[in-house]
């Protein structure tokens, strides 16, 4: 029998001891939404620590919430929309959310995350972003008797605005990394004021606002007004983040220019 390493020895034991581990290895709440960051995130906790116990690796949650989500999303696309479709779509939606979250925190409780795990992470909520829309705009287009065709333009125009987000925030952050030469700064302090302001943005919200899919008359709006929350912060925060990619370019003070090859 081998002797134990020091990563074996700082292995937590058991579900309370990988409980209390990941309390004090969560990832910055800087610009999280309420839901995600009060409510998912402990949600994930728990299903992280019961992942670590029982074994499973952060690819294996992947797939566990992969799991859910999709479930949810062909349930909105294929079954006529009724109050115990709502409550049965809510579920799995938010619990495949809350693995989401999970995988990640299993990650950093093991000891890190790798390349391939974090591009199975991102490629799997891409296709969930565009999924969950589209299947919106199936279920109005079979099931709602809608007055006027022009509300399909809604689903269509979330899909879009969903995908252009969640592209900008991940191409800036690898931009970021990228252009970065010494180590990560200390992130800011989360503010719990911006965390409720862009409670629209929230996945999290969203997962539940699907508990009115059966009530035609109201989900209807509340989805729509979800979709102009979104669209809204996206055209904000584009400038915002436009701006952030643009600082990556400014030379360091006193620092020479690159030689680009082209003289004039």
């Amino acid at each position: 029998m081998s002797a134990p390493t020091a990563s074996d020895a700082a292995a937590p034991a058991g579900f309370r001891a990988a409980l209390t581990r990941l309390g004090s290895a969560q990832k910055s709440a800087k610009g999280a939404p309420a839901y995600s960051r009060f409510v998912n995130r402990k949600l994930g906790r728990v299903l992280a620590a019961a992942s670590y116990v029982a074994g499973l690796t952060p690819n294996q949650v992947t797939a566990i919430s992969a799991c859910f989500t999709f479930t949810g999303i062909a349930l909105i696309a294929l079954v006529d929309p009724a109050p115990w479709l709502g409550a049965a779509v809510c579920l799995a939606l938010v619990v495949g959310y809350a693995f989401d979250s999970a995988d990640g925190q299993l990650a950093r409780l093991r000891g890190g995350g790798s390349a391939s795990g974090e591009y199975l992470d991102h490629m799997v909520d891409a296709a969930k972003i565009s999924a969950l829309h589209s299947a919106v705009l199936v279920s109005w287009y079979r099931f709602y008797d809608l007055d006027r065709d022009a509300y399909l333009l809604v689903p269509l125009g979330f899909t879009i605005v969903a995908a252009v987000m969640f592209f900008g925030m991940i191409l800036k952050d690898l931009l970021a990394r990228a252009r970065r030469t010494g180590p990560a700064p200390a992130p800011a302090a989360p503010s719990t004021l911006r965390s409720l302001l862009v409670i629209p943005t929230d996945y999290g919200v969203l997962c539940v606002a699907f508990l009115l899919l059966g009530f035609t008359d109201v989900f209807l709006p509340v989805y729509t007004l979800l979709f102009a929350g979104n669209a809204l912060f996206l055209l904000a925060a584009s400038v915002k983040w436009f701006r952030e990619v643009g600082g990556l370019d400014a030379p360091a003070a006193g620092a020479r220019p690159a030689e680009t090859g082209v003289r004039r």
